[in-house]
């Protein structure tokens, strides 16, 4: 019998214990300054990104764009590549994190995918603010599916996959490019994503003070990338908004929780209403498990799992779509 969602398996125990040990005395980041709560998001991160796993290529990528910045983006190229891009967005809160945090999680999803994976970056809060980060990805994705990025022309399925706020940029992408008319990527890979600032959810109560992501956390974050509650009712900000129309038009979804998160309710309620609406979007729930946890696939067997799964439900969906 699998053991309770919400009690860390031995390998989590024994990582949170590690973290704990290695951690216990840093702070809190979300009461810091924002370039300093970065630098040890940075820090920390450090030790999920040894031995990465082998590619045919990584090649960094600055796209141009109007307003005359750069967007810097990173390619992962695996052996014996198929058609296909995964166009992948970094989660950190909206506000910590980069390309370089996420880099064994990429190189990972696209081993197992067998398919190219494009990690952005975009701007970041307290400094940029909603719309900013979700305009450059915006940017970006346009650029990609219009075949004028450095990429040149596509050919293939295109996701579009994010973790935990990257989760909500990559949802938010696909409402905003439906809303436009404009076409949005094949099909989503969210990843225990933040879809709402319901702070009164099931998970949030039962998680509130982790481990790892607590709910103190999350609030400070949605202050720092929505400082105004009101505006949190635009379902590009909180896609749990969203109409039953917009909802029920988005592609094809692939979703996972972590079972020890206070944001697993988020996916749990996005999965409802996607059901309610007659869709068949997969929903996974990684049992034992903290927030974040496919960032530590070096040492957790369930990110190892977790990434598998995801890429297996990348190339179903893009069998079903033919």
């Amino acid at each position: 019998m699998d053991a309770p969602a919400n009690v860390p398996s031995p390998e989590m125990q024994a990582i949170i214990e590690r973290l704990v040990r290695e951690d216990g005395g840093l702070g809190d980041p979300t009461l810091m300054p924002a370039a300093e709560g970065r630098a040890m998001a940075a820090a920390a991160n450090v030790r999920w990104n040894r031995d990465l796993p082998a590619l045919e290529r990584c090649v960094d990528l600055q796209i141009p764009i109007e307003d005359g910045r750069v967007i810097d983006c990173r390619l992962y190229t695996p052996a014996r590549s198929a058609s296909g891009l995964i166009f992948f967005i970094h989660g950190g809160g909206w506000a910590f994190c980069s390309i370089d945090t996420h880099e064994r999680a990429a190189r990972l999803l696209a081993v197992e995918a067998g398919v190219p994976v494009l990690s952005i970056s975009y701007r970041l809060a307290p400094e940029h603010p909603f719309p900013a980060g979700l305009a450059d990805c915006v940017t970006v994705w346009r650029r990609v599916k219009a075949g004028t990025s450095p990429l040149g022309p596509m050919q293939g399925p295109i996701a579009v996959a994010g973790d935990s706020a990257g989760a909500n940029l990559a949802l938010a992408l696909m409402l905003h490019e439906q809303s436009e008319s404009r076409p949005a990527p094949d099909q989503g890979l969210l990843f225990y994503g933040v879809y709402d600032d319901d702070f009164g959810s099931q998970s949030h109560l039962e998680h509130a003070c982790g481990p790892g992501l607590t709910r103190g956390k999350m609030m400070r974050y949605w202050n720092w990338y929505a400082p105004d509650p009101a505006a949190r009712a635009n379902p590009l900000i909180a896609p749990l908004r969203a109409g039953d129309a917009a909802l029920a038009a988005l592609p094809p979804l692939y979703l996972n929780a972590a079972g020890i998160d206070p944001l697993r309710s988020d996916t749990e309620n996005l999965h409802a209403r996607l059901t309610a609406l007659g869709r068949a979007d997969r929903l996974r729930i990684h049992r034992g498990v903290v927030h974040g946890f496919m960032q530590m696939s070096l040492d957790l067997a369930e990110a190892r799992t977790a990434t598998r799964e995801a890429a297996l439900a990348f190339r179903e969906m893009a069998g079903a779509s033919k």
